[in-house]
């Protein structure tokens, strides 16, 4: 390797380590001067660097942003030391909207209260508080209700680096056939229960 393109390597560590959040992967690019071929040549290199040395830090990849988080299994003596308070755990509901968004985004409150057939502010304003949903612009429609969408701490908490590794949702029908035939298991096994 030339010591022009470990300066290169050192200058995208030492600007992703030091803006402590998410950072672009175009500002990289734009500021260096380099193609986006030659970054994530050079964002593998150093993940690989850091895993292979078994650091505490890791790079992690959140779509177009990269930034150095602390491994998971570090995190709890981390919170400790720097005397963290811990969040209160999400809801039911927050997951119900949560999924809702994920799934359906961009989308408007009205429509995650008709998918719930409840009210949804409270909840929404807590998603929005902790950076999990954000406001994502205005529909336009009558009253150009505003659009939410999740956030990059939203792939950070759930350990995922895009939205394509949300897990499949479950074939609707197939589940309430399911349902339905254990129903009538239960229902032949008691009457077979009665008969005895």
């Amino acid at each position: 390797m030339t010591e022009n393109a470990i300066n290169v390597k050192n200058t995208v560590e030492a600007i992703i380590f030091a803006s402590g959040e998410p950072i672009e992967r175009i500002r990289l690019i734009d500021s260096l001067g380099i193609s986006p071929e030659r970054l994530d040549s050079i964002l593998s290199e150093i993940a690989n660097e850091y895993a292979e040395r078994s650091s505490a830090v890791e790079l992690l990849c959140l779509g177009s942003e990269v930034q150095f988080v602390t491994r998971p299994e570090y995190a709890e003596a981390v919170r400790n030391v720097l005397d963290m308070k811990r969040n209160q755990p999400l809801s039911s509901a927050a997951f119900e909207v949560l999924a809702i968004v994920a799934y359906n985004q961009p989308v408007t409150k009205a429509f995650i209260e008709q998918v719930r057939g409840v009210d949804c502010s409270g909840v929404i304003n807590t998603l929005c508080q902790r950076n999990l949903i954000e406001e994502a612009g205005r529909l336009d429609l009558p009253g150009r209700p505003l659009l939410y969408c999740t956030t990059t701490d939203f792939l950070k908490c759930f350990c995922m680096t895009t939205l394509a590794e949300l897990p499949e949702i479950p074939d609707t029908k197939a589940a309430a056939q399911a349902l339905e035939d254990i129903h009538n298991d239960d229902n032949v096994i008691s009457g077979q229960m009665s008969i005895l």
